[in-house]
């Protein structure tokens, strides 16, 4: 079981910025957002595992140990012609999020939005580095990936999210769920990629991964 440890050098001042929900915000000291990005950086244990599994489209079961079930009409559609699928976690540890409590305890509220903002934005740049190194191993292979797709975004359930967590290798992180099926460390993903044969005369088939793709619109991270 792969395991992805490599370290993040800047947090996304821009994606920070949006995170906080400050994407329009006029006349906002930017020193602001930059020194929760430089402290959030020091703060952050990156930690990722993934692992690869057969996939029955037909009946949308990924063939792990135990057997998950793919449910959710958006999932199903997205996982589409893949033969395989990669089951991914990643986290960026509990030290940024005792931070932001920390500040939030103490009334530095502003500090505490942005710290948490730039931890949101650094365990998805940890996410986006870990799909890199999983399409980099699973080109040699002759696949090509879909976007990560995780429990909760679109119409695929959080319910789903306690068997799923479990053939992610998650624990094997240090990574937990609470009661209410939220990840621990919170600045945590869990995601599932589809792996689909490239063979010659075929069109891959790919969307872009965007807001416009989720029906959650009430969420404040939302850029559509």
């Amino acid at each position: 079981m792969p395991i992805f440890n490599a370290p993040i050098l800047k947090i996304d001042v821009a994606e920070t910025r949006r995170y906080a929900g400050l994407k329009n915000a006029q006349n906002f000291d930017e020193k602001n957002i930059a020194d929760a990005c430089a402290d959030a950086l020091l703060m952050l244990d990156v930690r990722g595992v993934w692992k690869i599994y057969d996939y029955d489209c037909e009946s949308r079961v990924v063939k792990s140990e135990p057997e998950f079930l793919v449910e959710g009409a958006s999932i199903v559609k997205h996982l589409t012609g893949c033969e395989k699928v990669a089951c991914m976690a990643v986290t960026v540890g509990e030290n940024v999020e005792r931070e932001v409590t920390k500040n939030f305890s103490a009334g530095n509220y502003v500090a505490s939005v942005l710290l948490d903002a730039a931890a949101t934005a650094a365990v998805e740049q940890a996410a986006d580095a870990l799909e890199k190194v999983i399409a980099r191993e699973v080109a040699k292979e002759s696949f090509k990936m879909r976007w990560r797709f995780s429990p909760g975004y679109g119409d695929w359930n959080l319910d789903n999210q306690r068997e799923f967590f479990k053939i992610t290798g998650a624990a094997e992180i240090g990574m937990s769920l609470s009661s209410a099926l939220m990840l621990i460390p919170r600045k945590s993903v869990t995601a599932i990629i589809g792996l689909e044969k490239i063979t010659a005369g075929k069109n891959f088939h790919s969307t872009k991964k965007t807001c416009a793709n989720c029906g959650k619109i009430d969420c404040p991270a939302r850029n559509v």
